[in-house]
């Protein structure tokens, strides 16, 4: 039987505790180890969470014998030197999203785990649960008929500015990169393609990091993708897949619940001056269980690729193309 993967954790945020509490119902994990820059941080994230292993620094848990793989929680520009540090220690990895700050350093990473023989996936979490897989079914059948629009959002509102890292350009925050990177992540698992053209509009918070922004992603098959995100915004965050037979739509696509995830196939509601003679509207409604926790489904995903080679729910080419066009939004963003 396969031993568990045990797993330390670089970082004590606030998304190590989600990921050290899903990994709580693993299957196939366990978490070994954290490490913080703070004896005390490392100490409290222990306990609350039964950690046998904890680390007063990054370098401590990196070389715990007993770790078999790091999950890297730590602000996005520190991913690059973290994730090749742990590749050289010999450790798998499994970052969060974004995966790098540039094109360039995710291409080094890569080449890092190559050259090291360990594993490298990026942590998009909603790829594991059953709900993504069972829309990208649908959409494959042909349910929607060609898809030719992608409307997606990801927003929240926070008054935590001072000391927040997605308010820090020196850490590589910002909407774009916090949230935005779902839907561009999204845009690219339906189609599987390249776009050709790229339009980004932003407003740049008095931090000077990108507070929230709008953009549009075309393709040379007439697909457009749109997408918003932001850090100081509300909205309903859902995703839309239209084709012209009809639409998907998904209340919670990003971190879709343990039971009663729920996604929508609806036909085209018509306008009300029609309505009389038109042909009402179908819509049906389809709810799943994923049988485990969304961090817990992750982490197992990710022991399947390093024990069985399962090819990973993120794919390296996925990622370094999706940096490759997020990078280009940061780059193209015209400031109101």
């Amino acid at each position: 039987m396969t031993p568990p993967l045990r797993f330390g954790i670089l970082g004590t945020g606030n998304i190590a505790h989600q990921f050290a509490q899903g990994v709580s119902a693993s299957s196939r994990c366990l978490i070994q180890a954290v490490g913080s820059r703070s004896h005390q941080s490392a100490r409290v994230f222990a306990q609350q969470h039964d950690v046998p292993g904890p680390h007063g620094s990054y370098d401590a848990l990196l070389n715990d014998p007993e770790v078999d793989a790091v999950y890297i929680s730590l602000p996005n520009s520190m991913h690059h030197e973290w994730t090749i540090k742990a590749l050289q220690g010999g450790k798998h990895v499994l970052c969060e999203k974004p995966i790098a700050c540039s094109e360039a350093q995710a291409c080094e990473m890569f080449q890092a785990a190559e050259q090291a023989g360990l594993v490298l996936v990026e942590a998009f979490m909603y790829r594991s649960h059953p709900l993504t897989q069972a829309v990208l079914a649908e959409i494959r059948n042909g349910v929607v008929g060609r898809v030719k629009l992608i409307r997606a959002s990801f927003c929240y509102h926070t008054n935590k500015v001072e000391g927040n890292v997605r308010f820090s350009p020196e850490l590589a925050g910002g909407a774009l990169m916090d949230v935005g990177c779902y839907c561009l992540d999204l845009a690219r698992l339906v189609t599987a393609a390249e776009p050709v053209t790229i339009q980004c509009t932003g407003k740049r918070h008095s931090t000077g990091v990108d507070e929230y922004a709008c953009g549009t992603l075309g393709y040379d098959n007439g697909l457009m993708a749109t997408f918003c995100c932001g850090v100081s915004v509300q909205t309903d965050n859902t995703a839309m897949i239209c084709g012209d037979k009809g639409f998907i739509s998904v209340p919670v696509p990003w971190k879709p619940p343990q039971t009663g995830a729920r996604y929508q196939i609806e036909t085209m509601t018509p306008p009300k001056q029609d309505a009389s003679r038109a042909k009402q509207p179908e819509k049906r409604v389809f709810e799943l269980d994923a049988g485990g926790t969304l961090y817990g489904m992750e982490a197992d995903d990710f022991a399947a690729t390093v024990w069985n080679e399962k090819p990973p729910v993120v794919p390296g080419v996925d990622s370094l193309a999706n940096m490759r066009v997020l990078e280009e939004l940061r780059r193209r963003m015209v400031w109101i």
